[in-house]
């Protein structure tokens, strides 16, 4: 039985989450429409509907109101229109994946229809674990995370089998996602500890020297995990790790240098592993060249890109196109997909959700409360930025093929239940309620309007200055 003190403060964080409401509200009607669309030129084609075929989004409109409904009732005060940009996308990712039969068609797995509903289990799950400020007990302990690290891809280098240049574990899983995650941990707390000795840079023959004493144990663990993930021939996660490293450095430091160095061993890291690695040559020239092994190693990138060109400007109409001519078209190539059908209007709409989250993530950690979530939102946000534009980057030639999948769209179970888990860790840096005590507090505009009396203050003398408390900022410092 709940005090009428938390019923209130339940109201009044239903009040305060309207906005998102009605957000939300638009993402289902968007995605209602184009569970339409698709499902009115199945029956052109003579398919007969089931109520199997309702069953995505049905599983989407409770996903939704859930979301909604459970982060009211664990009184979060968190960020409100990042819940409704990932909606989106996830709806949209949904939307594509029905559209590729992951549904429906003949190789679905027995865990396929459950991916999604996992991934937003573990999104909620993961905030209200750590929501409060309690995310900081995840960087207490960095090397325990660096270890289990190393220690996953080891035993998945081991243990899995190869397949198309990658190493996977039991059921094409890829435990490795995983690191997007565990990796930011461990350089959030790390950084946390020395940022001030890592600002403290020496100059050698008047050329400016980052810190080698306090950095060489990080730099030892990096050498380890990138030589592990280059045996698995595992490039692109090299690159969009060693990305939010570089990224979460010079944030945690605020010292420009290490982006200058960073940027010359990333050059001769990349060409150390495109001299030695046969796998990674193939791909840069197919990135140059496509057109000189049009049915080799050029043929996924020419066939994406006709996918693209052939949708125009409006696109062919959802369920109108051909994605049976893309390669691996549910996963690295679905934004292919989405040119052939929705053009270039539904490509630039699907890069604008992906800003808004990426800014409202930039947010996040320049308002966080201490410096541990200002580092875990920077990089988590940093490894969703560049895994977006490794793979979008790809599908349109931009950069070279990764097989680096695009957040909350492409098909692949890992790889959406960790995107959904750093969701929830990052939504947990973004609760307010528990860096401001008062918030919580503090009455609601109803409860003034019943007459709860307002403080009395002094008139016609001074008032009493109260003291200004001491306000733990999460660092071990007070302030």
């Amino acid at each position: 039985m709940s005090t009428p003190s938390s019923a209130q403060d339940l109201s009044r964080t239903w009040s305060l989450r309207r906005p998102e409401r009605h957000l939300l509200a638009w993402c289902l009607l968007c995605v209602t429409l184009g569970f339409t669309l698709i499902l009115a030129s199945m029956q052109a084609e003579g398919r007969d509907l089931t109520a199997a075929d309702l069953a995505p989004l049905l599983g989407y409109w409770l996903s939704v109101i859930g979301v909604h409904l459970f982060l009211v009732a664990i009184r979060f005060h968190g960020d409100q229109v990042l819940v409704a940009a990932v909606a989106f996308l996830a709806g949209f990712g949904l939307l594509a994946q029905y559209r590729l039969g992951a549904f429906t068609g003949p190789d679905v797995g027995p865990f396929d229809p459950w991916l999604f509903p996992a991934g937003v289990l573990a999104m909620l799950g993961t905030t209200a674990a750590f929501m409060g400020g309690r995310y900081r007990a995840l960087a207490a302990g960095p090397w325990v995370w660096a270890g289990a690290s190393l220690l996953l891809v080891a035993v998945l280098l081991f243990t899995g089998q190869r397949f198309r240049g990658g190493v996977y574990a039991l059921g094409f899983t890829t435990p490795t996602e995983v690191l997007k995650v565990s990796v930011v941990i461990v350089l959030a707390g790390f950084f946390a500890r020395h940022a001030q000795a890592l600002s403290q840079w020496d100059r050698w023959l008047h050329v400016p020297f980052p810190p080698w004493r306090p950095l060489w144990p990080l730099a030892a663990f990096w050498a380890a995990l990138a030589a592990l993930l280059a045996v698995q021939r595992d490039l692109g996660m090299i690159a969009m790790l060693s990305v939010t490293l570089l990224v979460m450095l010079v944030a945690g430091t605020r010292h420009l240098g290490y982006l200058a160095y960073g940027l010359l061993g990333a050059a001769g890291l990349g060409y150390l592993l495109l001299a030695v690695f046969e796998h990674g040559q193939r791909r840069l020239q197919a990135w140059q060249d496509p057109f000189a092994d049009p049915t080799g190693d050029g043929w996924q990138i020419l066939q994406g890109l006709s996918g693209m060109y052939s949708g125009g400007l409006w696109g062919e109409g959802f369920g109108q196109g051909s994605p049976g001519y893309t390669p691996i078209a549910g996963s690295d190539f679905v934004y292919s997909v989405v040119g052939e059908e929705l053009g270039f209007v539904g490509c630039v709409v699907l890069i604008l959700f992906f800003l808004i989250v990426f800014a409202r993530g930039i947010r996040i950690a320049e308002h966080a409360h201490n410096q541990v979530g200002m580092l875990l939102a920077t990089g988590l946000t940093a490894v969703m930025a560049t895994q977006t534009f490794l793979n979008i980057g790809g599908v349109t030639k931009f950069v070279p093929l990764t097989g680096i999948t695009l957040p909350f769209i492409s098909h692949g179970g890992t790889s959406l239940v960790t995107a959904f888990a750093a969701l929830g860790l990052l939504l947990a840096v973004s609760d307010t309620a528990a860096a401001n005590p008062r918030l919580a507090a503090r009455p609601t505009p109803s409860a003034r309007a019943k007459g709860t009396p307002k403080p009395k203050t002094q008139t016609g003398s001074r008032r009493k200055r109260t003291p200004r408390p001491r306000v733990d900022d999460g660092d071990g410092e007070t302030g």
